[in-house]
């Protein structure tokens, strides 16, 4: 009888360290074992809010957000993998959440509502001054630019939801935007509800949009609180000219849990998203066709009912160079990193 527990006990472990090894080798993503490294969390006295848009630079470094709500204008922070210090580039933000660096390493930004720019701005990184790309669609206001990609051409697209602030609402539609070089805007679409992250596949065939529509916008305020709504993410086949030309495909349904914030892509073309789902809080990866090919969870699974979840994503950027292996999340008030086994995508810098 010991003999045949022992044996049961051995082919058990057998069993275990067969499907690890299994589970390493068909995950091309996953970090076997590697953590999320904590790098920052918020100090600074700001109400609410949480850490966004995490964006490389040619230098390596990582900008991100930190948005609070209120009129206090929010921060554009800088991290040194170096020094694994983080310091201030600007303590007026016009309360940017996306941020990307363009070809030229100009650090270009999505300045949202709730005494925000409502405009997408340009950073100059060594003069720390902005300006103005555009903050209007046929002379209206955008309602709060969101999230951004930049592609091969030097083309913005950008996303225009709305989640907070008292603003007037001056555009019917909630929508994805592209500003071309020279500095004209063209709607590329208003088939979503509420558009927020965005991202280009590496061919620029395929533009991704998480469709977030929590249904608190505060656009009437003298209306009930609309509905929330749709929780995917979409794809949209984009023609030569960077264009819509053909239906849109939901590849993720979050639903009824909340759906994605902000994402990117790798070089293979798989999307990385950040899952704000209270049951799954994490960075969920997917093919182009949405499977699930990889899971990191952020925060602790099934947080319903919580008076503040804790772990819950915002966005996500991969670094450069050789650390292109490296994945950004900012998380709640903080910043993280995880080495993965892929590389990001990136549009090149200029040399």
């Amino acid at each position: 009888m010991r003999t045949l527990v022992t044996t049961l006990i051995v082919l058990t472990l057998l069993l275990a360290a067969y499907n690890a090894r299994m589970d390493a080798a068909e995950n091309p993503i996953g970090p076997d074992g590697a953590k999320l490294e904590l790098l920052f969390t918020r100090t600074a006295k700001l109400s609410g809010g949480l850490t966004e848009g995490p964006a490389v630079a040619p230098d390596g470094s990582i900008y991100f957000t930190d948005m609070p709500f209120g009129a206090d204008p929010g921060m554009i922070l800088r991290f040194d993998p170096d020094t694994r210090k983080v310091s201030v580039f600007t303590a007026d933000s016009g309360k940017a959440n996306g941020l990307t660096c363009d070809a030229n390493g100009d650090l270009v930004a999505c300045e949202g509502a709730d005494y925000g720019g409502r405009r997408v701005s340009r950073w100059n990184i060594t003069t720390r001054k902005s300006t103005t790309i555009a903050d209007n669609y046929h002379g209206k206001r955008f309602n709060a630019p969101n999230d951004l990609c930049i592609d091969t051409q030097g083309r913005i697209y950008f996303s225009d939801p709305r989640y907070l602030g008292e603003e007037p609402r001056e555009l019917e539609h909630r929508a994805v935007y592209r500003i071309n070089t020279d500095g004209s805007v063209i709607e590329i679409t208003h088939e979503v509800e509420k558009p927020n992250g965005v991202a280009l596949s590496p061919d620029q065939r395929t533009l991704y949009v998480g469709d977030h529509n929590n249904g608190t916008d505060k656009i009437d305020p003298t209306a009930p609180p609309p509905k929330p709504g749709a929780m995917t993410v979409l794809a949209f086949p984009l023609g030569p000219d960077g264009l819509v030309n053909g239906p849109k495909k939901t590849i993720v349904d979050f639903s009824p849990e909340i759906g994605c914030d902000g994402m990117c892509v790798d070089i293979k073309g798989n999307i990385y998203l950040t899952s704000r789902s209270l049951k799954r809080p994490g960075l969920l990866v997917v093919d182009p066709t949405g499977k699930e090919i990889a899971f990191i969870p952020t925060g602790p699974p099934n947080q319903h009912g919580a008076k503040e979840p804790i772990g819950i994503p915002s966005n996500c950027e991969f670094g450069i160079g050789g650390e292109d292996t490296m994945l950004y999340l900012t998380v709640d008030k903080s910043l993280y990193r995880i080495r993965l086994k892929v590389a990001g995508y990136h549009v090149p810098f200029k040399k």
